[in-house]
């Protein structure tokens, strides 16, 4: 495979889509596809369906209520043959799709998983609830969120922090794109009551150090409220194409990629969110 001309994220060899065949994927495999060309990635694309068994590869026999998720990832194979990306599809069978879908990014090593905002029955609605804060608490690798209609926008990216060592790993990848994109930087920390805005600032203030030290500039944005809601509103107004954040948090952000907080900000957001690991 010959080298890309340009990546907008470094190492992207390999890239995994996880897809329940219905049109919340849509955004997340046009994405794929874009960045496998970009990237000169290979790329992988997975279904789960509920099942006894556990792995099915695309050229198995199929049964016949399998037959639409074949086809669709069939189809997926055939469009990214044409755009010259080199791509396996194949589906898993069981029923814990979240650990399938782990399993597949540490047995291929993918650099990034890259997943719909909503699923239904393929992926058992994955990213709503505990099976979207266990496929990303566990993924061996950063994941991109991508909206069915969103397209992955690097000119203004919007990076989440608490000050924790994720969200130093969040904001480190957010200013790597940065400089490779020529993106603009919004970092922003919520404080649940004013008593905590001045750790808000501290945290903005780190990120905007850390950006200086690689001659970026970073626009620190602090707010009193429901984190989850202060960063959407903030990805609104600042016209933001992709928010970063950091696998876990702690104060301010409260744990934001766990629970009730990873559900609102996911189903909310217009755009896409890459979650990088520490």
């Amino acid at each position: 495979m010959n080298p890309a001309p340009f990546c907008p994220v470094t190492k992207l060899e390999k890239l995994l889509v996880a897809t329940d065949c219905s049109e919340y994927s849509e955004g997340a495999i046009r994405e794929a596809m874009n960045f496998a060309k970009q990237c000169a990635s290979r790329l992988y694309i997975m279904t789960v369906v509920e099942s006894n068994l556990e792995y099915q590869n695309i050229a198995s026999n199929v049964s016949l209520d399998e037959e639409n998720t074949m086809n669709h990832l069939l189809l997926v194979q055939s469009n990214a043959a044409k755009e010259g990306v080199a791509c396996e599809a194949f589906l898993r069978k069981g029923r814990k799709p979240h650990q399938l879908i782990v399993e597949e990014a540490v047995n291929r090593n993918v650099d990034m998983i890259i997943l719909g905002r909503h699923g239904r029955r393929g992926l058992m609605k994955l990213l709503v609830g505990q099976v979207s804060a266990k496929v990303i608490g566990d993924a061996p690798c950063k994941v991109l969120i991508v909206p069915k209609a969103a397209g992955v926008d690097f000119s203004n990216i919007l990076v989440a922090t608490d000050g924790s060592n994720h969200s130093i790993a969040a904001s480190a990848a957010a200013l790597e794109i940065a400089k490779r994109c020529g993106s603009k930087i919004f970092a922003i920390s919520a404080a649940l009551s004013k008593n905590e805005m001045e750790e808000a600032q501290t945290n903005v203030n780190k990120v905007a150090e850390m950006a200086q030290a690689e001659g970026i500039t970073v626009e620190p944005l602090t707010a009193t409220g429901k984190p989850c809601e202060i960063i959407v509103k903030a990805a609104i107004s600042k016209d933001i194409g992709l928010i970063v954040v950091g696998t876990y948090g702690r104060e301010g952000i409260k744990k934001l990629l766990m629970g009730s907080t990873t559900e609102k900000v996911i189903g909310l957001a217009d755009c896409a969110i890459l979650v990088a690991r520490a």
